[in-house]
């Protein structure tokens, strides 16, 4: 069956970690609307999870819930095991689940530390190994997108875990892709500069105007504008893109400081 224009994904399986509220949401949706059926894991938020499921529905693509905390092994082998038994195959993975703590270095707890690169790392590394074993038992070509941050490329303050994690990621992405590449998966790394979402509202008293002010495109990001780019990594007309940090900020971070502005 030939691809629609319009649903480059259509019948496609799709895992988004973290998919419960802001940006996650946003790429759930994006992913049905080009026609692929979604797995939507949370960790803690249940009700977001279930209201970012009942969007896919409503754009009539199948969409499963589950629960899983993708820094701890067990939690990934038992959702790999419930998308094998239901969506299978898939052929769509998301690593977007992150957390940050907004602290400095100095102040930083180790436990602190740990629950970042937990989640936002190791979560990475464990899921993309579970998609990709699971894309190579089903004997099929994949995708596999990162979401990284502004982070990847300049160091954010008081966000010195965050950062660590996100620097990491990129460079996990370059290693899969390179190892995974002749098995047809393709990795890449969507790298998002200021979104306003739900936890970023919290950071500034207008966040949507002091980052618009930095930005050359002279406006805020939506999530809108990373699950696009994210449909498309997943869809066959990247399937010649793999092992790329792609920045969608809005010239955010290729723009240095300049006294003359």
């Amino acid at each position: 069956m030939p691809v629609e224009p319009d649903q480059p994904l259509r019948d496609r399986n799709a895992l988004v970690t973290g998919a419960s509220k802001g940006i996650g949401r946003g790429i759930a949706i994006a992913l049905a609307t080009a026609g692929a059926d979604v797995v939507v894991n949370y960790q803690s938020d249940r009700a977001g999870a279930e209201l970012t499921a009942e969007e896919i529905r409503k754009l009539g693509r199948r969409a499963l819930v589950i629960q899983a905390d993708v820094g701890q092994s067990r939690d990934v082998e038992r959702m790999f095991s419930e998308i094998a038994d239901d969506f299978s195959p898939l052929t769509i993975h998301v690593n977007n689940a992150g957390r940050q703590t907004w602290k400095a270095l100095l102040d930083l707890t180790e436990e602190e530390w740990d629950g970042v690169i937990a989640t936002n790392l190791k979560g990475c590394f464990l899921c993309t190994q579970a998609a990709a074993r699971h894309m190579l038992r089903q004997g099929c070509a994949g995708s596999i997108v990162n979401i990284g941050s502004g982070c990847n490329k300049v160091p954010f303050p008081h966000l010195v875990d965050y950062t660590a994690s996100k620097g990491g990621i990129e460079m996990f992405t370059k290693v899969a892709a390179v190892e995974l590449g002749s098995h047809k998966i393709r990795v890449n790394c969507v790298a998002p500069g200021a979104v306003e979402i739900e936890r970023t509202k919290q950071e500034a008293g207008d966040y949507a105007a002091t980052w618009a002010r930095l930005t050359p495109l002279g406006r805020i990001g939506i999530p809108q504008d990373v699950a696009r780019l994210v449909v498309f990594l997943a869809s066959d007309a990247a399937d010649f893109i793999t092992g790329q940090t792609i920045w969608v900020d809005g010239g955010l971070f290729t723009k240095p400081p300049w006294p003359y502005d």
